[in-house]
């Protein structure tokens, strides 16, 4: 034990300990990476279903198994959807409307009933 810290005290030892401690800092920050890399998803997919009028949404995440998002309590019947911030309203088909966040939308069932509310429609849906 004695030679050994004799050895750590002098200056070529405490230089020795140094590099021991950059490489297995490097070493131990490269795992890491290599650790969160291992264990990560590609991210959340969306897939959207129609079935009988309604549409569904299962979100598939690679940590679980598929969640369905039902949009039928929200537009049961509604063809039709607008952002409650804008002034444009899109059909369920149209993808210019996908951005918008499930709670913001307000629902319509006809294209009448969207433009009575002061909504028009998107040139992207036409």
């Amino acid at each position: 034990m004695e030679k050994i810290k004799q050895f750590i005290e002098s200056e070529k030892g405490e230089d020795i300990l140094v590099v021991i401690i950059v490489i297995l800092v490097g070493l131990g920050s490269f795992e890491l990476g290599r650790l969160s890399k291992e264990g990560s998803s590609s991210g959340i997919k969306i897939e959207y279903t129609n079935q009988n009028g309604t549409q569904e949404a299962n979100v598939v995440s690679a940590i679980s198994s598929p969640i369905k998002i039902s949009a039928a309590e929200n537009s049961a019947g509604k063809n039709f959807f607008a952002s409650n911030r804008g002034t444009k309203y899109y059909s369920l088909g149209c993808s210019a409307g996908k951005t918008i966040v499930q709670k913001n939308r307000v629902y319509f069932a006809t294209r009448e009933e969207a433009e009575k509310a002061g909504y028009e429609l998107s040139n992207s849906c036409r």
